[in-house]
């Protein structure tokens, strides 16, 4: 991660000069102070005294100026870096397959990009307008304090490693618990996401009971964590404040001595006095930064997970980005397992579709049909064989010049935020709004729209909530014609629809289709019964392929399926 900080090594190199000037000035005042009270107030001159401070004034205002502009440079430095880790996290996690995804989880992708994130720009800004002055401070304090009174400064010999032990057991303790916190407030995302967009279900089934307790074990899991992390990090500024204090004491108790004998000057004692509680103040802001450091850092390794893990969908080194067809989709005996898994999810699929033709897939629950709409679109990569699109791999292809060529209306439609009118322009932000009502007629969507009150400007809210499922899955068919690809798959996108809607829906895409290729996943024979192609899939293997009279009679398990769900009459 320290690469991100890269583009920012002029500002934090402009820090450090700026950081030394000031803790140069500021350092520098004690001096004068003692000067000031030996040689001025002490003996009256007020000449002196107007001198010397004249000049404590001047170097108050350079220590000003340069301590803002450090700080200024510093929080640029730390708010830049954190805006960079977060844009190159939402293009590696939107560059994830399916795989990738569901291996972080949602709710924790989510957690890594904001919370992980902050903590760590958190921790850049501290260091870049805190830590960056506090070694400087120690080091030119301790060679100021050792000049007023050598003898006085053993007390920082004790003072400051009693400090830091002390600091560095907290510190190591507080690490681990950090790590649990972390993946703690993932879980409690993870199950308040589940609850939230689960709401109906757990309604439906009265577990309001049972998801209060679930989430109120993963809260009172992290709440006992941050307590104990707190209870570790309540300890740190009472344990500095003491050393500070206790090395103040001794500091008068041994200078008391020394004044009467004359070895030293009430001066010098209050220049050491200063310099010490300088420097031990700067060794607390270095402790400020040492409570956020574990945090910080396990944070950090979080993000490195994301960042470091490469996506399974590779794109050729030298990708063809021109597609000379119009819509040809070809799977050569293609094959799908996942990691670790003993039976693959499809094996041996085999068929190809041509522009104007209709390939329907139908099979039972869990035979694959959305795994296979999923290898189409590349959102996964098959384990054997090879899909070609318009007789090109689709391994070889840039992924956008695929995307183009494949429009896909998923089994669960989803609408973003926004308006009809950008929602349906997410396909084709050129499309005209003529485009726009023929893809909404087509869809079967245009009098719903026109009976909105602001019609194409009508609200949408996150994930289409605010209209039925109906509405949503006509919305998301109307955004894909909006598209006008070669290759339309329609995963189950009819299942919300009544038969009279799906009839007259399939109807209207028959002319809007001839030029390119359909692929239709489906559960109701009635909806796929007029394909050019009826694949037939039963865990994962192709065990019919033909049209429907032919597959009623040499398809046993289409035979079946068709027989649960349409008479005779209806089947012939």
């Amino acid at each position: 991660m320290r690469s991100y900080l890269l583009p920012y090594k002029k500002l934090l190199w402009a820090v450090l000069a700026f950081q030394i000037v000031a803790v140069t000035a500021t350092m520098t005042l004690p001096t004068l102070n003692a000067m000031l009270i030996d040689n001025g107030i002490l003996k009256g001159n007020t000449h002196y005294i107007l001198k010397i401070g004249a000049v404590m004034l001047m170097l108050s205002l350079i220590q000003a100026v340069f301590g803002i502009s450090s700080t200024w440079f510093g929080s640029r430095a730390g708010m830049g870096f954190g805006r960079d880790i977060r844009d190159r996290l939402f293009h590696t996690v939107t560059g994830f397959s399916t795989r990738e995804v569901d291996s972080f989880g949602a709710p924790s992708l989510i957690t890594r990009i904001t919370n992980d994130v902050q903590q760590v720009q958190t921790l850049v800004v501290m260091l870049c307008t805190s830590f960056i002055g506090a070694p400087i401070t120690v080091v030119v304090g301790i060679f100021l304090a050792v000049r007023e009174d050598g003898p006085l400064s053993l007390i920082l010999v004790a003072g400051i490693p009693v400090l830091l032990l002390s600091v560095g057991t907290i510190v190591i303790r507080v690490i681990p618990q950090y790590r649990n916190m972390q993946e703690r407030i993932d879980r409690v995302s993870r199950v308040l996401r589940e609850q939230i967009v689960g709401m109906r279900v757990v309604r439906a089934f009265v577990r309001e009971p049972l998801e209060t307790e679930r989430f109120g074990d993963a809260n009172q899991r992290l709440t006992r964590t941050s307590i104990l992390t707190s209870r570790y990090m309540s300890s740190m500024f009472p344990t500095v404040m003491l050393v500070m204090n206790v090395s103040s004491a001794a500091a008068v108790w041994v200078a008391a001595g020394r004044i009467q004998s004359g070895h030293m000057q009430v001066g010098a004692l209050v220049a050491f006095l200063t310099y010490l509680v300088q420097i031990l103040m700067a060794v607390m802001m270095a402790t400020f930064v040492a409570v956020m450091w574990p945090r910080a850092a396990v944070c950090a390794e979080r993000i490195n997970e994301v960042l470091d893990t490469e996506s399974s969908i590779v794109t050729s080194p030298t990708p063809i980005t021109e597609l000379s067809g119009r819509g040809t989709l070809e799977f050569r005996n293609v094959g799908f397992c996942y990691p670790g898994a003993e039976i693959p999810v499809l094996s041996d699929i085999s068929f190809t579709t041509r522009p104007g033709q209709t390939t329907a897939i139908i099979g039972s629950t869990g035979s694959g049909k959305t795994t296979l709409v999923n290898l189409i679109a590349r959102l996964i990569d098959s384990t054997n064989g090879e899909i070609l699109v318009d007789d090109i791999n689709v391994r070889d292809l840039e992924p956008e010049t695929l995307w183009k060529r494949v429009s896909v209306v998923p089994q669960r439609p989803y609408l973003f935020s926004g308006t009809v009118r950008s929602n349906l322009l997410f396909a084709n932000k050129d499309a005209s709004e003529d485009d726009l009502w023929k893809a909404l007629e087509i869809a079967q969507a245009a009098d719903f729209v026109n009976a909105m009150p602001d019609k194409l400007d009508s609200p949408i809210s996150q994930g289409g909530t605010n209209v039925s499922g109906g509405q949503r899955q006509r919305l998301a068919i109307a955004r894909a014609l909006v598209r006008k690809p070669g290759i339309y798959v329609f995963d189950d996108s009819f299942s919300a629809l009544d038969l009279a809607t799906d009839a007259r829906l399939r109807t209207a895409l028959i002319p809007v289709t001839t030029d390119a290729a359909l692929i239709i996943v489906a559960q109701r024979v009635s909806t796929i019964k007029h394909a050019d192609q009826i694949l037939v899939l039963d865990k994962g293997k192709c065990v019919g392929l033909g049209t429907h009279h032919d597959l009623l009679q040499n398809c046993p398990t289409y035979a079946e399926i068709v027989e649960s769900q349409m008479t005779a009459e209806e089947a012939a």
